[in-house]
């Protein structure tokens, strides 16, 4: 048995695979593995962004940048931003002592839920690159470890929406985890995971508190404020902790909650800012530096509680999908913009 998948390390030795360097996605399937035959990659977004920023946006040099990763490190890991993203397929094999092989069949569609910085894969040609869904779509094979998570696509939710969706499912569980009646929570970025944390908190608060947005762009504000969810919107860029302090002290404070969904770098300032001291901070993007943070929070002298989004809580995968079945609106804002 080898549950985290230490076989498949090429270098360096003794590091977990998603330390690795480089990955053996060739490798004979394990007795706890399980291999996909991928359809698509939803690359995450500071990765996209970044992968759009290195070859001028045009989407074939996207797709042979991506090619080009993949062959080198046997994964799907940028560099730059440490990050990958996850991925959708049909089942091709199941070991026997993997622990899906009782409920998995070949040919079963499916979503992985770990990051693709870990996941050892392998592409044979990339078909189309669509940026404004962040979606690479190619052929080729995964590998899932015994201790992977996946979710098996709905019956009843369109394929492209329902992975929109899971792509980000750990930031809504987890705040869900945090927020309570009567909390300001201030969401940073008004993109899929914002979408989703703004509904949740809403959710989790009932009534009794305040949910705030801010993100630069005036249409991601306004597809968001549709929502129905928000007590007010702020223009402001993230990048400007001073511009974002301002505008929350404009808003009515402080908030006890902010939970940092920006998809840009140097966004760690304005979101420690603009809490409350005492107050929690969530960064999810993957575009944080957790250096930053904590150095930036120590420099100002602010008392906050600074937590990393994983990107898996337990039920995550369901508590998203049903945000979607219950929340017209938000299904809506997802069709629209992440699942066409």
């Amino acid at each position: 048995m080898d549950p985290y998948g230490l076989r498949r390390v090429v270098s360096p030795a003794g590091v977990l695979p998603q330390r690795a360097d480089v990955l053996d996605p060739a490798l004979p399937l394990g007795e706890d593995e399980l291999s996909i035959a991928v359809e698509a990659l939803n690359v995450d977004a500071a990765s996209f962004r970044q992968l759009e920023g290195a070859v001028g946006g045009d989407p074939g040099r996207i797709g042979d940048e991506v090619l080009r990763l993949v062959r080198a490190r046997g994964k799907m890991h940028n560099p730059v931003t440490g990050s990958g993203g996850m991925l959708i397929g049909r089942v091709r094999a199941v070991g026997p002592r993997h622990p899906a092989a009782a409920a998995l069949r070949r040919g079963d569609r499916i979503a992985t839920l770990v990051s693709l910085t870990l996941t050892p894969l392998r592409i044979d040609r990339v078909r189309a690159v669509r940026p404004e869904i962040d979606r690479v779509e190619c052929d080729g094979e995964a590998i899932l470890f015994a201790t992977g998570l996946w979710a098996r696509l709905p019956d009843d939710l369109p394929e492209t929406l329902a992975l929109a969706a899971l792509d980000v499912c750990g930031a809504p569980a987890l705040v869900a985890r945090h927020v309570r009646p009567g909390m300001r929570v201030l969401v940073l970025g008004a993109g899929k995971s914002g979408a989703l944390v703004a509904v949740q908190a809403r959710a989790s608060m009932g009534g009794d508190g305040a949910v705030v947005l801010a993100d630069r762009s005036e249409q991601a504000l306004d597809a968001l404020g549709a929502l129905g969810v928000a007590d007010a919107r702020l223009r402001v860029d993230a990048t400007d902790p001073l511009a974002v302090l301002a505008a929350a002290e404009g808003a009515g404070g402080r908030f006890d909650l902010v939970v940092n969904c920006a998809s840009v770098p140097g966004t760690e300032m304005a979101a420690i800012l603009a809490a409350k001291d005492g107050g929690t901070v969530i960064f999810f993007s993957m575009a944080t530096s957790f250096t930053a943070a904590a150095l930036g929070a120590e420099g100002v002298g602010k008392d906050v509680t600074m937590l990393v989004g994983n990107g898996y809580a337990p039920g995550h995968a369901d508590l998203t999908l049903e945000l979607l079945r219950r929340h017209p609106r938000l299904r809506a804002l997802f069709e629209q913009r992440y699942a066409r």
